[in-house]
């Protein structure tokens, strides 16, 4: 978690980008604020937009509901001026998919493998996010295959690799996927170093890889 000094100045950042149009902002307004979801990216950045607007986007991008209780959640964290070590943690990651139909993509992830979107972004979209748990995924729109399907598919070259915590979890999982019918391109299956997976295929062609413990 960042400091509130941080914090305050990416929602200054934020009322900032909104006031100087800055459209890739719009996206994020519309999937932190319930308030903003069923406006047109030009639509939010004509709405009356206020600091206290921003922080409740940084709140909820941080898991609080509101700036007070985010800002509650911090002051309760031990102070990390008093650690020994400085060394920036990286707290996510975001593997980029290319995909041929952003909508089409949405709808796979969201229907067949339960996701549900974060944000799309563009008119006509081009880019756009989905997250299932603590698992994030971009879509980027691109006009002709990044990458020789033949030899993704021979040398199984993942796209994205995601796991859970226990056995039982990644079975439940598999069970759930098979029941969607989504393409399987490997079966669940123990490997020699310990644990279990499978692996799925997207509509277009992405090879996404989900893992657990064997035991």
């Amino acid at each position: 978690m960042p400091s509130l000094e941080n914090l305050r100045k990416q929602a200054k950042l934020v009322l900032r980008w909104h006031r100087e149009r800055y459209y890739p902002v719009a996206a994020q307004i519309r999937a932190a604020l319930p308030r903003f979801r069923h406006l047109t990216d030009p639509e939010v950045l004509a709405q009356p937009f206020k600091l206290s607007d921003a922080q409740e986007l940084i709140a909820r991008q941080h898991g609080f509901e509101t700036w007070q209780a985010l800002k509650e959640g911090v002051s309760a964290m031990p102070n990390r001026a008093d650690a020994t070590s400085s060394k920036v943690v990286i707290v996510n990651a975001a593997p980029e998919l290319f995909v041929a139909d952003i909508k089409a993509s949405c709808d796979f992830f969201t229907e067949k493998l339960g996701f549900s979107v974060v944000f799309v972004y563009g008119e006509p979209p081009f880019y756009a996010q989905v997250k299932r748990d603590g698992a994030k995924l971009n879509l980027r729109c691109v006009d002709r295959p990044v990458m020789d399907p033949e030899r993704r598919d021979r040398e199984s070259f993942l796209s994205a690799d995601m796991a859970v915590n226990t056995a039982a979890e990644i079975k439940q999982l598999y069970l759930e996927y098979q029941s969607t019918g989504v393409e399987m391109v490997q079966t669940l299956k123990r490997m020699p170093w310990g644990a279990k997976n499978f692996i799925v295929k997207d509509p277009d062609g992405n090879l996404l890889l989900f893992a657990g413990p064997a035991d």
